[in-house]
């Protein structure tokens, strides 16, 4: 095993939950009557939508700066932000759902961890540079 299948690994767990959520909100449009193309009604709903598409606005910058902090500085490392990334994202979700004023922990754990990954990732890019 490569060690490229450890990033490659915390890109499917990110996607899996992804999907998750993309589900929920889906129900969750179901579940309150939220015909298409509407994204406001329920507060429910609404909560669940906001979930997914903070994730996924986060996930643009989270997925580039995982691989090329894996490339350029560890792989192994960039797995364990990684997971620690998804950890803070399901963190996020969980208290969103309950309680949008309690979503902080959770961002910040995901925010830092994304943030190593994007500095670090930058920092690896540039030795490329130098060498």
């Amino acid at each position: 095993m490569t060690a490229m299948a450890y990033p490659a690994l915390a890109t499917l767990l990110a996607v899996f939950l992804y999907s998750v959520l993309m589900m929920n909100a889906g129900r969750c449009r179901g579940k309150y009557g939220i015909a298409a193309p509407a994204v406001t009604g329920h507060e429910g709903y609404e909560r669940a939508y906001r979930t997914q598409m903070n994730t996924l606005e986060h996930m643009m910058v989270f997925l580039p700066a995982l691989w090329l902090f894996a490339y350029t500085v560890d792989a192994t490392w960039a797995f364990g932000l990684g997971l620690l990334w998804i950890a803070g994202r399901i963190a996020y979700a969980i208290a969103y759902l309950k309680n949008p004023k309690k979503r902080g922990p959770g961002l910040i754990v995901a925010f830092i961890t994304q943030a190593i990954l994007l500095l670090g990732a930058l920092y690896g890019v540039a030795l490329l540079f130098v060498k």
